[in-house]
């Protein structure tokens, strides 16, 4: 029996998306055409927005359908010269953000995830990347919300992780944009969002028919939209019930029951706020590549950093920010777990993580 605990990289599609995804399947309009079967494709497009535009607490127009969160990215940090011609991301922001970056600036966080240095420095940079909640480790901003401009910066603020699974707060200063993906609340993959706070519109990266009201052209992804906007709904709805209370018990469970196992395992941000469904642990002396593939034998699917392309293992560069070294980063697993993850499944998996490190320890004395 399988076991899915990789919920971060991606989640199973929820009962809603499938259902508004089959019900948009048959509807046959271009939403830019003006007669009937055109305006019905609208439709569903302007609900999808105004349900993502409800989960994340903006304007339904302030509301940028785009490909994956990666795009809505890209066409955020496009928008560099409006705010001062230069872009940093922080040391622990995801490749999508981290790899436009054009200044080095210091982690936020130290080892154990606490705050440690004043966003002062970020006015380097006229627009900075600061992540809501840590892909990896799933740590949280240490105020809990997202990251707004600053004196002399304006921030894209990734919530791709936080949505969904927590509230999505503002500060009294709100970012210039945010950026989500439908794949991380329960809805398909291939669609996401940018969250455009500021009063202009974003210069299109994308020109050619004027879709998305001028802002990034190309047909929109009906179904797409369909289902992350009955995703985002959904998402909501749990959030407000407070079911993730429940998930992350059901995480502080799987962390004893490793701890017990092995004492000198270290679980990252374990002392401060994080996502209710993360838990990353590093287990000295070894490999988070060998523990994904020996828990994907034994029938867990569990991950060893960010996902972002197949094949791609490396020592984590979001824990070596934070100051554990190279081999440390590289001894790094991430367990995250979804509304459907039950105690029995955690537990089972603890125990087969339990008897895979006991080989371990007997092989390397």
């Amino acid at each position: 029996m399988r076991t899915y605990l990789d919920h971060n990289a991606t989640t199973p599609l929820r009962a809603e998306a499938r259902r508004a995804m089959m019900d948009a399947m048959d509807v046959i309009g271009n939403p830019s055409s003006v007669h009937a079967e055109g305006r019905a494709a609208k439709m569903i497009i302007e609900r999808g927005r105004a349900q993502v535009a409800e989960l994340v607490g903006c304007k339904p127009q302030q509301v940028i359908f785009t490909s994956s969160a990666t795009e809505a990215a890209a066409l955020a940090v496009a928008q560099k010269s409006r705010h001062g011609g230069v872009f940093a991301a922080l040391p622990t922001e995801h490749d999508c953000l981290g790899d436009w970056s054009e200044l080095a600036l210091p982690c936020l966080h130290n080892r154990a995830g606490e705050p440690q240095s004043s966003e002062a420095g970020l006015v380097q940079a006229g627009l900075v990347a600061i992540s809501a909640a840590n892909s990896e480790t799933g740590v949280l901003r240490d105020n809990a919300c997202v990251a707004g401009s600053g004196e002399g910066y304006s921030t894209i603020c990734d919530i791709t992780q936080l949505a969904g699974k927590a509230p999505v707060q503002y500060e009294d200063i709100t970012p210039s944009y945010a950026i989500l993906s439908a794949h991380k609340i329960g809805g398909p993959k291939g669609v996401g969002a940018l969250i455009n706070f500021t009063a202009e519109d974003p210069i299109p990266m994308l020109r050619g028919g004027g879709q998305e009201m001028n802002r990034r052209s190309g047909t929109e992804n009906l179904i797409g939209i369909a289902g992350f906007g009955a995703a985002a709904a959904a998402a909501g709805a749990d959030v407000t019930a407070g079911k993730w209370n429940d998930v992350a018990e059901i995480r502080n469970i799987l962390e004893k029951a490793i701890e017990a196992a092995a004492q000198q395992t270290i679980f990252v941000g374990k002392g401060v706020q994080r996502l209710p469904n993360t838990s990353c642990f590093v287990t000295p002396g070894w490999k988070g590549e060998t523990q994904v593939m020996q828990m994907d034998l034994a029938g867990f699917a569990v991950s060893a950093g960010s996902a972002c392309s197949s094949g791609k293992v490396k020592a984590s560069k979001v824990l070596q920010a934070m100051g554990y070294d190279e081999t440390e980063a590289a001894c790094a697993i991430r367990v995250s777990i979804g509304l459907e993850t039950t105690e029995n499944d955690v537990l089972r998996f603890a125990e087969a993580w339990a008897a895979k490190f006991e080989k371990h320890q007997m092989r390397a004395a």
